[in-house]
């Protein structure tokens, strides 16, 4: 045969590639190759050592008889391939969580074959997903969950909790609520920061808390230096877990908001000058350590405190870690049974806090089982603002001088006014100098008392900003009646 006869290898390559693939676009333009009746896809332009495209490709030549191909012949598939791609229908892709048709959702196990747990409203079941429905992306951090015991009777949640040092019974039920939250591809949770005195396993239970959703493999991280080395961090897995803090900057407490509730990111794509691209995201995240020092206020909003207790027996790691392996498929399965049950019931969503999604799946556990997450999470908010208040001198100021008005009074000053008298007030008779970091100018203080709002109102002191011919002015209020959740009992 002649050379003219021949085909060129890009051709063989691309000809083969597509009849074993199916190649789609997601929303930032990245196309991904997922072989054919398989969810797990993979980026095309992926160059990783393990489990790229290009891998799988060039294995799959060798084995059918094709033979093996240069880089260049292989590049030219791909880059032919990649071209028509971006004509075909976009679809995204999910890492361990993902939204299925008909109001289900799916979990993946992490398994070579690709069999995943499909959570719907009448159970759970375990299927391999049709592709057009859900597209895995898998990376090194996703790690190989087991199969979850069916009947259950909610054996593992009293195993995990046996497990776990959780102070109350309260802060048991908010840990479930987050694990149930976890499951949720469209919730937004707070972050579970995990307290208590040196040595009652916070680390221990905030590896066991995780690797319920991300298997074996899943561990805890030390805090990245930087929002980028976070997103890096966050973008890569479902669940993300920082140990150990002791501090928190204002930049990395700003990035803990962000991956909480969600946020996108653009940069520069590389070997561009003009092209960029987006990176989305919004993770569960878990905080250890004994104490962060002053917490702002936004971020004690997304917070979800959960107090360990040192044990009083104490367990070789060997031991604890073969029972948590043994029990894991159980409390997986009692995890899902709980989660059908809690997506079964309707409650109504409380409309005063800020993780409204959360507090209304509060009130759904509350309703199916009667454990009492939504007043636990409500008091945790309520002693998170202490927080707030005790680690900011000029919030304390503020309600200091709110005590001098009368219930449902109010005052109005400009804010160089209000620096003025809430100055005065903190120096006092003795004139003691102003703290480090005090307001400098009216601005500087309107902008720190609109941090402050959410705080100041919790505690019956409401901020506001307004407007008139003569200029702008700060508003404070005092409420007549405590916040309903601050009431005290009637004896």
């Amino acid at each position: 045969m002649s050379d003219d006869d021949k085909n060129p290898a890009r051709e063989v390559i691309a000809d083969y590639a597509q009849q074993h693939f199916r190649y789609f676009r997601t929303a930032d333009g990245t196309v991904y190759a997922q072989k054919n009746g398989h969810p797990v896809a993979r980026p095309i332009r992926s160059q990783g050592t393990s489990g790229s495209h290009r891998q799988e490709l060039m294995v799959g030549l060798f084995k059918d008889g094709y033979g093996v191909f240069n880089g260049t012949a292989l590049k030219e598939a791909l880059d032919f391939i990649e071209a028509l791609a971006m004509s075909e229908d976009v679809q995204p892709v999910h890492i361990r969580v993902a939204p299925g048709f008909d109001g289900a959702t799916w979990l993946d196990l992490g398994r070579t074959d690709g069999q995943s747990v499909r959570i719907h409203p009448t159970g759970w079941d375990i299927l391999t997903p049709d592709p057009r429905e859900v597209c895995w992306r898998r990376t090194q951090l996703t790690g190989e969950l087991p199969m979850p015991a069916k009947d259950t009777n909610g054996k593992g949640i009293d195993a995990l909790m046996r497990l776990c040092n959780f102070a109350t019974a309260e802060t048991e039920c908010l840990a479930i609520a987050w694990l149930i939250g976890c499951l949720g591809p469209s919730v937004p949770v707070p972050a579970p920061f995990l307290t208590g005195p040196q040595g009652a396993g916070k680390s221990t239970a905030g590896r066991m808390l995780v690797r319920i959703i991300e298997g074996m493999s899943g561990d805890l991280r030390r805090a990245p230096r930087d929002e980028e080395n976070l997103i890096a961090a966050v973008a890569a897995g479902w669940v993300t877990a920082l140990d150990n803090l002791s501090h928190l900057t204002p930049d990395l407490s700003d990035a803990v908001c962000c991956v909480v509730t969600g946020a996108e990111n653009v940069k520069r794509a590389l070997f561009t000058d003009g092209d960029v691209y987006r990176v989305g995201y919004r993770r569960p995240l878990l905080l250890t350590g004994i104490d962060v020092g002053v917490i702002r206020g936004d971020l004690a909003e997304r917070l979800l405190p959960l107090r360990l207790e040192r044990p009083s027996v104490r367990r070789t790691e060997a031991e604890l870690w073969a029972d948590y392996a043994q029990a894991l498929p159980v409390i997986l399965g009692s995890l899902l049974d709980l989660t059908v049950k809690v997506r079964a019931v309707e409650a109504e969503t409380p409309t005063d806090l800020r993780m409204a999604d959360f507090a209304h799946l509060c009130a759904q556990l509350d309703t199916a089982t009667g454990f009492g997450a939504l007043p636990a999470y409500r008091a945790s908010l309520d002693d998170l603002n202490d927080d707030v208040i005790e680690g900011d001198l000029l919030a304390q100021t503020v309600l200091q001088h709110a005590d001098t008005i009368e219930p449902g009074g109010e005052q109005r000053m400009t804010s160089t006014e209000w620096l003025h008298c809430l100055s005065r007030l903190y120096a006092g008779d003795d004139y003691r100098p102003l703290p480090k970091g005090w307001p400098t100018t009216g601005k500087v203080l309107s902008d720190r008392l609109k941090r402050l709002q959410p705080t100041l109102a919790a505690r019956g002191v409401l901020i506001e900003t307004g407007r008139t011919s003569d200029g702008r002015y700060l508003e404070m209020t005092r409420l007549a009646t405590s916040p309903p959740h601050e009431q005290q009992p009637a004896f």
